[in-house]
């Protein structure tokens, strides 16, 4: 019996995930034309994530403010810049700051061997 139940919680997992995807694609092609609603859909796809139980990865947690839930943009609303090992993202809108950290020197390695 709990095996049924564990695959039909993978299944809505893989649902709500690309629910996700699709609402940061929303959100993207949105921005331009009205952003107020790029930001409607982030917080929709932080409640699905946050129902769900699922984990953002990387590429969509750069593209959102957690603290105003406002989709980011670099040079529009947020500033991006690179302090030592960390990129800090600044959104411009409420001044929330986030670091992620980042190897420039293994990423530099990884292109000189791809390219010999």
């Amino acid at each position: 019996m709990s095996r049924f139940k564990k695959k039909s919680k993978n299944l809505a997992k893989d649902l709500a995930m690309e629910r996700i995807q699709r609402l940061f694609e929303l959100a993207e092609s949105e921005y331009s034309s009205n952003p107020t609603r790029s930001n409607k859909y982030v917080s929709l796809a932080r409640k699905i994530g946050m129902r769900y139980l699922v984990r953002f990865p990387r590429e969509l947690k750069v593209r959102f403010c957690k603290r105003c839930e406002g989709y980011l943009v670099p040079g529009d609303n947020c500033r991006i810049r690179l302090k030592g090992r960390y990129m800090v993202i600044t959104c411009l809108k409420c001044g929330a700051i986030k670091r992620y950290p980042y190897h420039s020197t293994k990423s530099l390695e990884s292109l000189s061997d791809e390219q010999i």
